[in-house]
């Protein structure tokens, strides 16, 4: 009896090992789907920064031109009015599995912050529950891009956001945070000012007759330097996209080794189980085999 008791419970931890095994299996399969679509939308975003460089080099040339035919001391930053504040724009992400990559662009903006006047505006669900989480105020939030294609959506809907709030109250400067892919997420950190917007690196001598302009110089470059932020958060949200989903891939690679070592383990105790249960009845076999050739038995 106690045999077929010790065989019973065997029975079943082995079951319980095999179905363990099959949901790591399942989870090992969903992690290395995660990984291909990661790996596959880091590069479609990858391909699409050149383009977005391409634009801005274009609208930057166009700036610096009619720049040529301003005159002597024109000045188009104005002064920060008196009680203005800064906005730090934060692109974080819309979904998770990416470890310590929206902690790190958070620490990033209070340490930007530090106790100047700022109003932080957030890009992604999950940083903007992160920030809650921190105690960091958020004055406006927007759902960061899914997909490669819908970060110009997204760069449109900040510079809106950003364009209005300038015109409902003065601001002194405007900061983008962002991550670019790279080695450690640290040293990839990016703060780019994007106001007061700097002219002086567009300013170029030509000996070429300046441009006609159909439009008054400042409305003008109005229009150019906002398309060119606009450009920029283009740039910031696709570096930035690629950056999540080479945080993903890390993650999903870090939790296939995890999964592999969890199976090799379950592996190593099945067998074990397993071994166990042929020794007891080999040993069951031995002991019912001598019980009929004892000289003892009863017939």
């Amino acid at each position: 009896m106690g045999v077929r008791q010790g065989d019973i419970a065997m029975s079943s931890k082995l079951s319980e090992i095999e179905s363990r095994t099959a949901s790591a299996t399942q989870l090992q399969a969903v992690i290395g789907a995660m990984r291909g679509i990661a790996a596959a939308r880091e590069r479609e975003a990858q391909a699409r920064i050149a383009g977005i460089r391409s634009a801005a080099a274009t609208v930057g040339e166009a700036i610096g031109r009619a720049l040529t035919a301003a005159p002597s001391g024109y000045a188009p930053d104005p002064a920060p009015a008196q009680g203005s504040v800064r906005i730090l724009i934060v692109v974080c992400t819309e979904q998770g599995f990416v470890g310590g990559f929206n902690d790190r662009l958070l620490a990033r903006a209070e340490q930007l912050k530090g106790t100047a006047p700022s109003e932080i505006f957030v890009v992604g669900t999950r940083g903007a529950m992160l920030a809650q989480e921190r105690a960091l105020h958020c004055a406006w939030t927007v759902p960061m891009a899914s997909h490669a294609d819908d970060a110009m959506r997204v760069a449109g809907q900040i510079a809106d956001a950003v364009f209005a709030r300038f015109r409902d109250r003065a601001s002194s400067q405007v900061w983008l945070v962002y991550a670019t892919p790279g080695p450690a997420l640290a040293e990839s950190i990016v703060t780019r000012r994007l106001v007061p917007f700097e002219f002086a690196r567009f300013r170029r001598a030509s000996s070429r007759q300046p441009p006609l302009f159909n439009l008054p110089l400042d409305q003008l470059l109005t229009g150019l330097t906002e398309r060119y932020v606009y450009l920029e958060l283009c740039e910031g949200l696709m570096q930035s996209f690629a950056s999540e989903n080479a945080a993903r891939l890390a993650a999903m690679l870090a939790a296939s080794h995890h999964v592999k070592d969890q199976l090799a383990v379950l592996t190593r105790e099945s067998r074990i189980v397993r071994q166990s249960e042929i020794t007891a009845e080999i040993a069951e076999l031995a002991t019912a085999g001598r019980a009929r050739t004892s000289p003892y038995t009863q017939t």
